[in-house]
Formats: C-alpha cells, sequence, structure tokens
C-alpha cells in the first residue's frame, strides 16, 4: 500500500514538472516577441535620429566651408593689396637708385678731374721744394744730411732736457704724494680712533654730609685722621671749605684708596682706628681687583692678548697715572689703536704693532717707585717678562731715545705723537691750540666787510662770512688772499688752514 502512495507521489510530481515547463516555454516566448517588436521601434527611432543628424552635420559643414572661403578670399584680398604696395615700394627705390646711380657717376667725374688737378699741382710743388732745398743748401753752406744730423742732435738736446724737467717732476710730485698720503693715513687713524681723556691733579675732594662729620674725621685729639694718614700715606686737609673734606697725595692709588676708605666710613657712620684699618684694607683689595680689571679691559678693547699677568696689572695702574693732564691707559689704548690702524694701511703687522702701542708707556706704572726714565723701566719690564725684541724696541724708541728699527716702532713713536699733541688731549696743548682758535678768528675780523668768522676742523680751516653790501664777488678773493699773507706772517701753525670766505645775499618777504 505505500509503494502505491509513492509511486502515485512521483508520478504527480514528474505532471507538475512538465506542466510548469510548459507553461514557462509559452511565457518566454511571449516575451521574446514584444522584445522583437520594442527592438523594432528602437531600430526605427535610431535610424530616424540618424537622418535628422546627419541633416544637421551637413548644414553646419556647408556653414563652415561658406565661412573658410569668405576667410580665404578676405586674406587673399589683404595679401594682393600688400603686393601691390610692396610693388610700388620697390618701383620708387628703382627710381630713387637710378637717380643716386646717375649722381654717382656725375660726382666720380667730378673727383677724376679734381684728381688730375692735384697730381699737376703735386708736380708744382715737388719742383718748387726742390728748388727751395737747393737755395736752403746754397744760403746756408749745408747739404741736406748736415742739416737732418743738426736737427737730430738739437732736438735730442730738448729732448734731454725736457726728460730732465720731467724726472724733477716726477719727483716732486712722488714727494708730495708720499706726504700727502702720509697725511691721509693718519688723519684716517685719527679719525677711527676716539678715547676718553680725563684730566685728573693730584687732589680729590670727598663731599660730607654736614660739617660735624669734620669732628669726627679728626676724632679725639687727632687720633682717627692720624690713623688715615698713616695707614694711607695720604694728607687729609680739612679746611673751612663747608661739607668737603680734601685728600692730597703725589701717589694717585694711594690717594684713590683713601678716598674710597673715607667714603666708606662716612657712609657707616663709625670712625675709629680700628674701623679705619679694616676700611683701609677692605678699599686696598677693591683698588687692587679695580686695577686688574681694568688692565684686563684695556687689553680687551685693543685686541692683546697673552700678555703676562704682572704686566696687565701695570697697565691698569695706569688708570690712576696722567701726564700733562692726559690719562696714561687711555693714551696707551690711544696709541695702540692709532698704530695698529696705521700699520693695517702700510702692510705691516697690526697685531704686533697695537701689542708695543699698548705697552710703550706701561714704565710710567712704577717710575715713581723705580730710578730712570719711564722709557728704560718700560723696556726693562718687557723684557722681564719674554716679551718679543720688537716690543723692546718700539718702547726704546717711542721718544727718540733708540734708533727704531723696525716699521712697527715708527709708527708707535708717530701714534704717541699724534696722541699727545691732539688738540685738547693735555692741557699745555690745549691752551696753544685755544690761542691759535682765538687768533685765526682775531685776524680774520679785522679786514673790513668782515662780518663773522669761525675757526673749525681743529684750527685746520676758518670760515668767514663777509658782508654782501660791502662786498662783491671779486673783492672777497682779494680778502682771502690777505688773510692769508697775514696768517702766514703772524702765526705758527701745523700743517696748513684753508681760509673759506663766503659772500651771501638772502631775499626775505612775508606772505600775509
Amino acid at each position: 500500500m505505500f509503494t502505491k502512495i509513492v509511486v502515485v507521489g512521483i508520478i504527480s510530481a514528474i505532471i507538475g514538472i512538465l506542466i510548469g515547463v510548459i507553461v514557462r516555454k509559452r511565457i518566454a516566448e511571449r516575451l521574446i516577441g514584444s522584445a522583437e517588436e520594442e527592438a523594432k521601434k528602437v531600430i526605427e527611432e535610431a535610424k530616424k535620429e540618424a537622418e535628422t543628424k546627419k541633416k544637421e552635420v551637413l548644414v553646419e559643414a556647408k556653414d563652415e566651408a561658406h565661412r573658410i572661403r569668405n576667410e580665404y578670399d578676405r586674406e587673399n584680398k589683404e595679401r594682393r593689396n600688400e603686393l601691390q604696395k610692396s610693388e610700388k615700394r620697390l618701383i620708387k627705390k628703382e627710381e630713387m637708385l637710378d637717380s643716386k646711380g646717375l649722381m654717382v657717376e656725375k660726382k666720380e667725374e667730378t673727383l677724376q678731374k679734381k684728381l688730375k688737378e692735384i697730381e699737376t699741382k703735386q708736380i708744382k710743388l715737388s719742383a718748387i721744394h726742390d728748388k727751395q732745398n737747393e737755395e736752403l743748401e746754397r744760403i746756408s753752406g749745408l747739404s741736406t744730411e748736415e742739416a737732418k744730423n743738426m736737427l737730430i742732435n738739437n732736438i735730442k738736446k730738448e729732448a734731454e732736457q725736457e726728460a730732465s724737467i720731467a724726472v724733477k717732476d716726477i719727483e716732486r710730485e712722488a714727494k708730495e704724494t708720499a706726504e700727502r698720503k702720509a697725511r691721509e693715513i693718519i688723519t684716517y687713524a685719527i679719525q677711527k680712533c676716539s678715547a676718553d681723556h680725563v684730566a685728573e691733579t693730584t687732589v680729590s675732594v670727598v663731599d660730607l654730609p654736614n660739617d660735624e662729620m669734620k669732628g669726627r674725621i679728626i676724632g679725639r685729639e687727632g687720633r682717627n685722621i692720624r690713623a688715615l694718614e698713616q695707614l694711607t700715606g695720604i694728607d687729609i686737609i680739612i679746611d673751612d671749605t663747608p661739607e668737603a673734606v680734601v685728600i692730597s697725595g703725589f701717589d694717585p692709588i694711594r690717594r684713590e684708596v683713601a678716598r674710597l676708605a673715607l667714603e666708606k666710613l662716612i657712609a657707616d657712620g663709625r670712625i675709629h682706628p680700628a674701623r679705619i684699618e679694616e676700611m683701609v684694607e677692605k678699599s686696598k683689595k677693591e683698588i687692587e681687583q679695580q686695577i686688574k680689571d681694568e688692565g684686563e679691559q684695556a687689553t680687551f678693547e685693543t685686541g692683546v692678548h697673552g700678555l703676562h699677568p704682572e704686566l696687565i696689572r701695570l697697565l691698569g695702574r695706569l688708570k690712576f697715572r696722567t701726564s700733562y693732564g692726559q690719562n696714561v691707559l687711555k693714551h696707551s689704548i690711544e696709541v695702540a689703536h692709532l698704530a695698529g690702524i696705521m700699520a693695517a694701511e702700510l702692510g705691516a703687522d697690526a697685531k704686533l704693532a697695537k701689542r708695543a702701542g699698548l705697552l710703550h708707556d706701561i714704565g710710567k706704572a712704577v717710575d715713581h717707585e723705580v730710578e730712570g726714565p719711564h722709557v728704560t723701566i718700560g723696556e726693562d719690564l718687557a723684557r722681564k717678562y719674554k716679551e718679543n725684541k720688537v716690543i723692546l724696541n718700539a718702547i726704546g724708541a717711542h721718544h727718540g731715545d733708540v734708533e727704531p728699527l723696525t716699521v712697527e716702532a715708527v709708527l708707535v713713536q708717530a701714534a704717541d705723537a699724534i696722541s699727545a699733541a691732539r688738540p685738547g688731549a693735555r692741557r699745555e696743548t690745549l691752551e696753544t691750540y685755544i690761542k691759535r682758535l682765538e687768533k685765526l678768528e682775531e685776524i680774520s675780523n679785522s679786514f673790513e666787510g668782515v662780518e663773522k668768522s669761525f675757526a673749525i676742523q681743529a684750527g685746520r680751516e676758518i670760515r668767514i662770512m663777509v658782508k654782501p653790501e660791502v662786498t662783491n664777488d671779486t673783492s672777497i678773493i682779494l680778502i682771502a688772499k690777505d688773510i692769508v699773507k697775514k696768517i702766514e706772517a703772524e702765526m705758527e701753525y701745523p700743517g696748513q688752514i684753508k681760509v673759506n670766505v663766503i659772500r651771501e645775499t638772502r631775499a626775505i618777504e612775508y606772505a600775509k
């Protein structure tokens, strides 16, 4: 029974499958038929659209061909016009060339005629020249060769004389150029070097808060002032000057120690022998440190390195030393700069020149403690601390005591003279300098028509303003020459002085 049921089920399944296949086939046939119809429609539409596009492209192509043809016709017409213009120009040029050719031919004919005339004249001139030579030979009694030799000898003599004159002129110009170049180098060095100078004296003044402080400085029975004077070796002068005490002494370092100690005591308020001793010792240490710092600063400022520590300390001591009111350390720094600049300009050893310039017055640091001139003392100190022989010679020769053996020694000598003689550097020179300026202005003002005069450029120029209503452009030349003559007759001065006379006319109105 079960088997029958299974067979029936299988048969039913097969029949269902067959029916499904038949149904699907019919559906597919229907779909294929509709797709074919749709494809035919699409093809027909595509053909129609292609026909339309074809017509549009043909129309556009015809339009483009028409436009290109028009452009070609226009360009062709323009080219024909240009060719016609060029042809006309060429025809004109040919006509001009033909006319010029005719002119050239006429000029050639004229030139040929002139050449023939010139040749005829040259023949005549040659004949005249020969006759003149024969006549000259007859008159002078010399042949042509003898006359030539005589002329050559005369020319040689004249040439030799001119050559000797030229040689003298060249030598003179060379000397003037050398002097001018030397002045330029020195002026350049002075202008580049600028150092501050402090005029110091052998006394220092300490300000007091009040006059009662004087009694405390003196102390009971003068014990405080005696202790201070004994410890510092300096005289303390207490006089009628209100609220001030004068410290006097030849040794500037001791004087500075005393000044510093006294200022510390006044600020502290406790003044007695034990405190005075303590402050003096403290001030000595501070001054020693200041001396060291000043020496190191001088070497740093000048670029001189490798000095012995003792030489650096001696340089620092020069801070408290003056010569004719000129600070010796500042002077040494200035000499180092000047010597270095001039050495660089001349191609010498600038570093060596700077070192010699910085140490040239080192003997002045101890010249009040050691017998002998500062030149000899400085040379001995430099030798003691193993300085170069060039340095030793520069120190010994900077005042002309020995012969300078190197360029650097000569430059140090010149730099020392420049620094010392510079206007305003030293007290004596300053007085002479001011008198010279006053004398210049006095001479200028003594002439009629001069309104004002100003001495400028450190006395190297006098600028004079004249009255325009009294003088004219011609008379100011005579005024300048007269002033120059009077200056040369009455004054002594280094170099030259430029006299600059100015005449100025101004017209001033006011708009209201």
